[in-house]
């Protein structure tokens, strides 16, 4: 998924989604956005904003800057919440080009990590409430304040500093459209501080390496200042993170579980017009033969928790691929619970399965799609297959012979 959101007007509209933690969990997509002023939205900006599900705004600028650039327009779909987290205003644009940009900014997210006490814990509790959706925080460039609160959360949550750093310095490519702003609203002249606008990664390795320094880490920081404790880190993490998948082999006993997940995923697309699957087409036989020839993987919500999802793993598949080169394994019946599977789930099978079949020592991870099912090609597409051939005859379940795309994805050595 792209991070950068395009907007006409905004120039800094961040998913924090994607990024790793510490304990090998994942930021969930779509749930927490970082941006630039909203005060700018309208027209069709407008509507792609309102497109995203947010439930929540908080906006991190002065009173006085919202008085003089407007706020996000109001909403029934979203709260408002206007946190300022900085009490010492400074003028970026008109420092000296003898300033630093890295010290400089440092010393201010530390005042503001003292100042705003009240503030940072109130935007948490914004983000790990219950019944929280989408959230996006925002100050005026989406670069500073909006960047130290990103790196907070991310701490929380267990996202290593380099990580942390590096989506602080993601605003250097939004740099130019940023000051183009600001000449726009000041007769065309270019601020006096070089640093205006940048976000280089010094500034945010400096600013971790001071809370080090004088907390021992950001988690404590927020402990003793803020008081944050295990429950609010746990509800961040319940709002903000993928919730962890179990994989597992199949046996015996899953045989009706995997028939049910087959039969409802064929519903689903009977529900949709798209004539593939059929409930009832196959039955426990198939997976037992599956279970005798292959390998069939069952998904979990945790080590304990309900199955979400299912797929086969072949290792040779002569009715779809015939003698086609090349070591592969082979996917199929990519199936989820649609009731209880996150969102994302089906993409972090295909992950799991092609991390098997290179642990298994092969190259290639290959499938294939009813022809004319666009909606699924584009899906293999997006996760890194690519089109190479189709069988114009596959034959199989009540459907006869029929016509497939094939599709393959070279993996990468670990």
């Amino acid at each position: 998924m792209s991070r950068h959101i395009p907007f006409e007007r905004l120039h800094n509209f961040r998913d924090l989604g994607g990024y790793p933690t510490v304990d090998g969990q994942t930021v969930r997509w779509g749930r927490l956005f970082r941006a630039d002023s909203l005060g700018k939205l309208g027209g069709a900006d407008w509507d792609r904003f309102l497109g995203l599900g947010v439930s929540a705004v908080i906006d991190l600028r002065y009173p006085w800057e919202i008085d003089a650039k407007g706020r996000v327009p109001q909403h029934p779909a979203f709260a408002y919440h206007n946190l300022s987290i900085e009490h010492r205003p400074y003028d970026q644009p008109g420092l000296g080009p003898e300033i630093e940009t890295g010290p400089f900014l440092a010393e201010r997210f530390m005042e503001v990590a003292e100042d705003g006490v009240k503030e940072l814990r109130q935007a948490l509790d914004v983000i790990a409430a219950p019944d929280a959706g989408p959230v996006v925080f925002h100050c005026a460039s989406g670069k500073d304040r909006t960047g130290q609160l990103a790196a907070l959360v991310l701490a929380l949550l267990g996202v290593p500093d380099e990580v942390i750093i590096e989506d602080f310095a993601l605003t250097e490519s939004a740099t130019e459209r940023l000051l183009a702003d600001w000449r726009a609203d000041h007769g065309g002249r270019s601020p006096r501080w070089p640093g205006y606008g940048r976000a280089p990664a010094e500034v945010m390795r400096l600013f971790l390496s001071a809370m080090a320094d004088r907390y021992g880490s950001v988690s404590a920081y927020a402990a003793e200042q803020l008081g944050v404790d295990e429950e609010m880190v746990a509800a961040l993490r319940r709002n903000l993170l993928e919730p962890a998948l179990s994989f597992r082999l199949a046996g015996p006993a899953d045989l009706p579980v995997l028939v049910g997940l087959r039969d409802a995923a064929a519903n689903w697309q009977i529900a949709r017009g798209i004539d593939q699957w059929k409930p009832g087409d196959l039955g426990e036989d198939h997976f037992r033969a599956r279970l005798a020839d292959g390998e069939v993987w069952i998904t979990t919500l945790g080590p304990d928790g309900p199955v979400v999802g299912a797929w086969e793993l072949w290792w040779d598949d002569p009715a779809a691929w015939g003698t086609r080169p090349g070591a592969a394994g082979y996917v199929h019946r990519l199936m989820t619970d649609r009731a209880t599977a996150p969102a994302g789930t089906g993409r972090r099978m295909l992950a799991e399965a092609e991390r098997r079949i290179a642990e298994a020592g092969l190259e290639l991870c290959r499938l294939d799609c009813l022809a004319g099912n666009e909606g699924l090609r584009a899906y293999y597409r997006a996760a890194g297959y690519e089109v190479v051939g189709e069988q114009p005859a596959k034959s199989g379940g009540s459907k006869g012979t029929y016509a497939v795309t094939l599709l393959e994805k070279r993996l990468r050595a670990e």
